[in-house]
């Protein structure tokens, strides 16, 4: 499959967009995790929900992070010339699965094998 130059500068565009949504959740949880201070005085219902916020938090950090990495990886193999080529199998990656996940380094056929865990993945972060 080859993508026309329109299309990889949408793909690259939307890339970017999602980059920079991301960048700023992670701010704003990072902002929202400094605000939420566990004190003395709460009870142990009110420390659960504290340490539940918390986890959330987190969790929403280490996923941005995550899908991060992968974006930064789209865009690297974008200006490399690998982009819409599976990392594990070398096919094609479909122009829909593009249009929906544009940081996905695989191919429907071998996601499904990483999900189920049939393969490891080659690219950094989780799975897209």
């Amino acid at each position: 499959m080859t993508l026309s130059p329109q299309e990889i500068k949408h793909l690259e565009n939307k890339l970017h967009q999602q980059a920079k949504l991301i960048e700023r959740s992670m701010i704003t949880a990072v902002e929202q995790g400094r605000q939420t201070v566990a004190e003395e005085a709460l009870d142990p219902a009110d420390l659960a929900v504290t340490a539940y916020q918390k986890e959330m938090l987190f969790t929403q950090g280490t996923t941005g992070a995550d899908q991060l990495s992968l974006i930064r990886l789209a865009l690297e193999r974008l200006r490399e010339g690998g982009y819409g080529e599976c990392m594990e199998c070398g096919n094609s990656i479909g122009r829909k699965r593009l249009e929906a996940l544009p940081w996905t380094p695989y191919c429907i056929e071998c996601q499904e094998k990483i999900e189920k865990g049939e393969l490891e993945p080659v690219a950094p972060g989780r799975v897209a």
